[in-house]
């Protein structure tokens, strides 16, 4: 009996509709996995499970990325909050006083993102976000020009470090005016 070979449009018709079919059933799993974050410094922190959104589902990896950048934004936000208490210092980014950048830039360390030291820097990395579609883990920037930073938990309130004479804490989204946000 001969040996019949599909033409090359059957095998990439087919090959896509395995690797979307295996991504999607990827992607049905990981609304279920819950992230936990843990300081790097080993002090005590709060830490609570938060269930991850994935919105996009494409079989070149989209799915995995965002579900990457979603629990480091969750676990980089709990660890800012494991730190609602401490001393605001100008200059300073961690582990036991920080100024807005230093606890931004320290909380997202902790779970393996780089970001630069000033708010204004800040400000350029990663992608733009309006201020309707934000999620917990987006920094906030404030002033123009910027010259504040914090982490948007949800519900319209943020953690930052906000200034001298006062600890790091929760305030409302709108005290400050806001200039743009970003998801890194």
């Amino acid at each position: 009996m001969p040996q019949h070979t599909p033409d090359p449009t059957f095998r990439r018709t087919f090959g896509r509709a395995v690797v979307t079919t295996s991504v999607a059933a990827l992607a049905a799993l990981l609304p279920a996995t819950p992230a936990f974050a843990a300081p790097a410094d080993g002090s005590a922190a709060v830490v609570t499970p938060v269930a991850l959104t994935t919105t996009t589902i494409d079989p070149t990896g989209a799915v995995l990325a965002d579900h990457v950048q979603a629990q480091r934004a969750s676990s980089a936000l709990q660890l800012a909050l494991s730190k609602i208490g401490k001393p605001y210092k100008w200059g300073a980014a961690g582990p036991n006083a920080f100024d807005c950048s230093g606890l931004v830039s320290w909380a997202y360390k902790q779970v393996g993102v780089s970001l630069p030291r000033t708010s204004a820097a800040q400000a350029r990395v990663g992608k733009p976000v309006a201020k309707s579609d934000l999620r917990p883990g987006d920094l906030v920037f404030f002033y123009k020009p910027i010259s504040h930073v914090a982490i948007y938990i949800g519900n319209g309130k943020v953690v930052h470090a906000s200034t001298s004479g006062q600890p790091v804490k929760i305030s409302d989204l709108n005290r400050m005016p806001f200039t743009t946000a970003r998801r890194v």
